[in-house]
């Protein structure tokens, strides 16, 4: 982490919040971010809603009849929790207050920036391509549960082969084009486009392995897929 600059991180819900709360895993990640916090660096967190959004989700379903509005706010909120406690956990490094509208982010200068969801229809995927353009960062590190992105989904097919290098033209033939709430994909299709066209580079990895995104950091050899 020699040079001095802001990286643009979107943690995974799946991370944060797997089934209850992944203390061990957010006691690590923030050992790893103020260790580059003391070297100069500086990060902006923009976080997902993790089992927290489904679980509401589900119950929303059981009870009534929802719009797509209505379920995203849902997600929305709880990523929006998940950026309280984010902002809790570094409180001695970040700014007061969480970005939650990437069009309008703050004029922040402290070492760490939390964002979370903004409105429906807008994934936290498409946030933090905003939040890149906003910060003039070239790239965009999304952490979630996966080590790489597949050429199809590894859950249903055995032959799943992974991916580290893809354009984003392939890569946009693997997500299609529609975006849902809820939708599991490595990252959505309105992103997607927009990263296209902004020539932003997206690198998906596995955020569970921290060494691995130390690696990246330090600008070694890591296990992941760069998009772009």
């Amino acid at each position: 982490m020699s040079q001095t600059k802001r990286y643009i991180i979107s943690l995974g819900g799946s991370l944060i919040v797997p089934d209850e709360i992944d203390q061990k895993f957010l006691r690590g990640f923030k050992s790893l971010i103020e260790s580059g916090i003391k070297q100069g660096n500086k990060f902006l967190l923009i976080t997902g809603g993790g089992r927290t959004s489904r679980r509401y989700s589900e119950a929303a379903k059981a009870l009534g009849d929802l719009n797509h509005d209505d379920l995203d706010w849902l997600g929305i909120h709880a990523t929006r929790l998940n950026g309280h406690l984010l902002r809790t956990i570094f409180r001695k490094y970040a700014h007061r207050r969480i970005i939650t509208n990437p069009n309008k982010p703050e004029a922040a200068t402290e070492a760490v920036i939390i964002a979370a969801g903004y409105r429906p229809g807008w994934s936290t995927d498409y946030d933090a391509v905003l939040l890149a353009r906003r910060y003039k960062a070239s790239v965009v590190l999304n952490l979630s549960n996966i080590d790489y992105v597949y050429d199809k989904n590894p859950a249903n097919h055995q032959d799943a082969k992974p991916i580290k290098q893809i354009s984003w033209k392939e890569f946009r033939k693997i997500v299609g084009n529609k975006w849902d709430p809820g939708l599991n994909l490595p990252f959505d299709p309105a992103a997607s486009r927009l990263a296209e066209k902004l020539k932003l580079q997206v690198v998906v990895m596995n955020g569970k392995k921290l060494d691995n995104l130390k690696n990246f950091l330090s600008g070694k050899q890591f296990k992941g897929t760069v998009i772009g």
